[in-house]
């Protein structure tokens, strides 16, 4: 008798350094536990739009109109050629903006589509609004999970009981592979079950280190 899999759903902003090394572990997880992610877009530049005055400036640009630019092509590609080539083309242009270090720029974008295997057209969404609904109801179902005072990633699983289980983070680097990915991934799930639990945090000594 096959093991049941439980489908784990994954907002991202392709943007979050921080996101982008818990989605490396989601990958390790799905090697180690009956777990399939699915990819789902959400924008810190629609989270933040409204008080870009009150963030540090060297994040206004980053979250203002550049912001835009990766989860538009993201979400183009998804209407345009399915759910299944978001993991893909997530991976393509995290790999350039965060392990190669080439950040969120017009030129990585176009490449990530290359590596992706996606039409180098889909770059022309990075400054239209044309699937801006989409993006923001992707965006708005993945943040009602979890309230507006977080970010991303969020990720959200089938409880006991049926209902959603929804969770920030974890915040975690560099990601966690083999055994140790899964014990992290049992212990998120665990403490993310009881009822009442609302935050465990601890201090941060470095910033993400990409593999």
């Amino acid at each position: 008798m096959s093991e049941s899999r439980t489908t784990a759903d994954f907002w991202f902003d392709p943007l979050c350094p921080w996101a982008w090394m818990t989605s490396r572990w989601m990958l390790e997880v799905e090697k180690v536990r009956p777990v399939d992610v699915r990819w789902h877009v959400m924008s810190l530049a629609v989270l933040n739009e409204n008080k870009l005055d009150e963030l540090p400036e060297r994040y206004r640009e980053l979250l203002g109109p550049k912001g835009w630019a990766p989860v538009r092509v993201v979400t183009a590609a998804q209407q345009l050629h399915g759910d299944e080539v978001v993991g893909r083309l997530y991976t393509a242009m995290g790999t350039r903006f965060h392990n190669k270090g080439e950040g969120p720029t017009r030129t990585a974008i176009a490449e990530a589509l290359e590596d992706a295997g996606l039409p180098a057209s889909l770059i022309e969404y990075a400054d239209k609004d044309t699937y801006d609904a989409q993006l923001r109801a992707s965006h708005k179902e993945g943040i009602e999970k979890v309230g507006q005072e977080v970010g991303t990633p969020v990720i959200a699983v089938p409880g006991a009981d049926g209902e959603q289980i929804a969770f920030f983070g974890p915040v975690v680097t560099p990601a966690p592979k083999g055994e140790e990915a899964a014990r992290l991934w049992d212990g998120t799930l665990m403490v993310a079950s009881i009822p009442g639990f609302y935050e465990i945090k601890r201090t941060r000594t470095a910033g993400p280190s990409f593999e």
